[in-house]
């Protein structure tokens, strides 16, 4: 058996996982159709990730946001943020640690550059601000083809279940 190398110890901290839908529902308690992220890609640790959400035309908000232009509302584009910070802050727990339900606290700064509409897939991309004890803050951005289409900071607090 060989021993880790200095660097290799160094890249395998700095992996990045991901976490499927299967794993984003063992995280947080949303269901469709208020479940805004469908994937977590590029998860480091609890600093930064990016969750991705395909929006689809068969959403329920597009019936009434509006008919004949559908544009994704807003408050469900920093709903997404939030629950893509959720996840990877329920990830970081210790493993066997006891379920947790994690509560938006705050937005701050939000601004929406250009309308989401069906068939765009929406990247929430997150980077925590700070942590202190059971509550983090984080700055995200939501991109569309690499455009800025939104962004927020967010807070948010665990609580165990």
């Amino acid at each position: 058996m060989s021993e880790m190398l200095p660097q290799d110890a160094e890249t395998a901290e700095k992996a990045l996982e991901s976490a499927d839908i299967q794993r984003i529902l063992a995280c947080l308690p949303h269901r469709y159709p208020f479940l805004m992220v469908d994937r977590v890609e590029r998860i480091d640790a609890d600093r930064s990730c990016v969750g991705v959400k395909n929006v689809s035309a068969n959403e329920p908000h597009f019936q009434g946001h509006f008919p004949g232009n559908p544009v994704m509302p807003g408050v469900l584009i920093i709903e997404g943020m939030a629950q893509t910070a959720g996840v990877i802050c329920v990830m970081g727990k210790e493993k066997g640690a006891k379920p947790s339900l994690v509560y938006f606290m705050t937005i701050d700064e939000a601004k929406f550059r250009r309308p989401v509409v069906p068939g765009d897939v929406l990247e929430y991309h997150m980077t925590r601000i700070t942590r202190r004890r059971n509550m983090w803050w984080y700055k995200g951005e939501a991109k569309v083809g690499g455009e800025l289409v939104a962004e927020a900071k967010v807070g948010a607090m665990i609580m165990e279940n």
